[in-house]
């Protein structure tokens, strides 16, 4: 377990950035709560076996008694470099993005199901939309009852996606909380 170096801080920080917007200080500055000190510090981000865990800085601490080939996980895992060296997040990082959203797609409970299955957010199943989204940002998808249910990419503005027929995409899917099932046993 060891800190980001500059390269693999920056391309953590540009996806967060894409979903959170500027709200990536708060996860950044986020106080921790864990731990026997009085005073524990902050969460911070350290890679382990090309994942990337969002740990506590006292619990980060108390781990380095433990040799890294023993070391299974640490924290929260967000997400992993690939072996071309991109990072991609993992459903783990759905509490974490919505929370801090910058973007944001309800959908309706006819279409939930959809979604969890894997596929891609269509224009009928839209519930409620935020404003001023952009091609290509990052969207967390909720239900209408707002219960964190996936993560994607917006294939489509919020303009745009009035204009849009009923089976037109408005959000190409990355992760949804069904993952934990389908692939039960990578995660």
């Amino acid at each position: 377990m060891r800190p980001l170096d500059e390269t693999e801080t920056d391309a953590v920080f540009r996806k967060l950035h894409s979903f959170t917007g500027h709200n990536l200080k708060n996860i950044v500055e986020n106080p921790s709560h864990e731990g026997p000190e009085p005073n524990p510090g902050r969460y911070c981000f350290r890679l382990h076996k090309n994942k990337v865990y969002y740990v506590s800085e006292s619990l980060v601490k108390r781990a380095t008694n433990i040799s890294r080939k023993n070391l299974a996980s640490l924290g929260t895992c967000i997400g992993k470099f690939t072996h071309g060296g991109s990072f991609h997040l993992t459903i783990q990082a759905l509490n974490l993005l919505a929370a801090n959203a910058k973007h944001k797609v309800w959908l309706k409970p006819t279409s939930e199901m959809s979604f969890l299955y894997g596929n891609h957010v269509l224009k009928g199943g839209l519930g409620r939309i935020t404003d001023s989204i952009s091609k290509n940002d990052g969207v967390v998808v909720f239900s209408m009852s707002d219960v964190p249910l996936g993560f994607g990419s917006a294939a489509r503005s919020t303009q745009d996606c009035r204009k849009l027929d009923p089976n037109g995409i408005v959000v190409h899917h990355q992760a949804d909380i069904g993952e934990y099932l389908r692939m039960e046993d990578e995660l």
